[in-house]
C-alpha cells in the first residue's frame, strides 16, 4: 500500500458546477521524490473570484490550462506507476479534496484509482493525540502556499513527521 498525499485547488465549493483548477500528489516515503502536478482547464462557466484568488491563477490563465480528461488518464497511469500494491487517499482536508478528485477521476476516466475511500491527516492527527482542539500544521516542513503540489509535500511531510515522532504504523511503500 502506498499512501498519496493530495491537496487540490478549485475555483468554487464543489465539482461539476465549479472546477478543480489545479492538484498536487505527493507519494509518502521518505524521499518525497514522486511527485504529480497538474493544472486543469475549467470545465464551467461559474466561478467564484475569492475562490480562484486563492490559488493566485486568474480565470484567463486557467482558460489555457490542460485538458480534464487527459490530466487524469495522465493521473491514473502515475498512480498505478508510482504506488506499491493499493494506493491510499489522504489530504488535510479530505472533504473537499476528496470530491474534486473522486468526481473528476469517474466523470473523466471512468473509474477512480482510490477506490472508495479517503483519509483525512487533520482528523489521523487528533486521534493520534487524542485532542480534537488541535491541528497538526506545525508539522509541515514546507510552506502552506497554495501551490497544490507545495502544500501536498508539507502533508506528506507532516505524515512523515508522525510516523517518527509517535510511531504511527503506515506503509511507507
Amino acid at each position: 500500500m502506498s499512501y498519496i498525499s493530495i491537496d487540490v485547488e478549485a475555483d468554487g465549493p464543489i465539482p461539476g458546477d465549479y472546477s478543480m483548477i489545479s492538484f498536487g500528489a505527493v507519494v509518502v516515503e521518505p524521499s518525497l521524490a514522486k511527485t504529480f502536478y497538474a493544472q486543469l482547464k475549467p470545465i464551467s462557466d461559474k466561478w467564484i473570484p475569492e475562490a480562484l484568488e486563492v490559488s493566485k491563477f486568474t480565470r484567463a490563465e486557467t482558460l489555457t490550462f490542460e485538458d480534464p480528461q487527459v490530466v487524469m488518464s495522465r493521473f491514473a497511469d502515475w498512480i498505478d506507476a508510482s504506488s506499491s500494491g493499493r494506493a491510499l487517499f489522504i489530504a488535510d482536508n479530505n472533504g473537499f479534496d476528496w470530491q474534486f478528485i473522486n468526481w473528476y477521476f469517474h466523470h473523466f476516466y471512468g473509474q477512480n484509482p482510490f477506490g472508495h475511500t479517503s483519509n483525512n491527516l487533520g482528523s489521523l492527527y487528533k486521534g493520534i493525540v487524542k485532542d480534537t482542539f488541535v491541528n497538526f500544521k506545525h508539522l509541515r516542513k514546507t510552506a502552506h502556499t497554495h501551490n497544490a503540489l507545495d502544500d501536498a509535500r508539507g502533508n506528506a511531510e507532516a505524515l512523515l513527521q508522525l510516523k517518527q515522532d509517535f510511531g504511527l504504523k503506515i506503509s511507507l511503500k
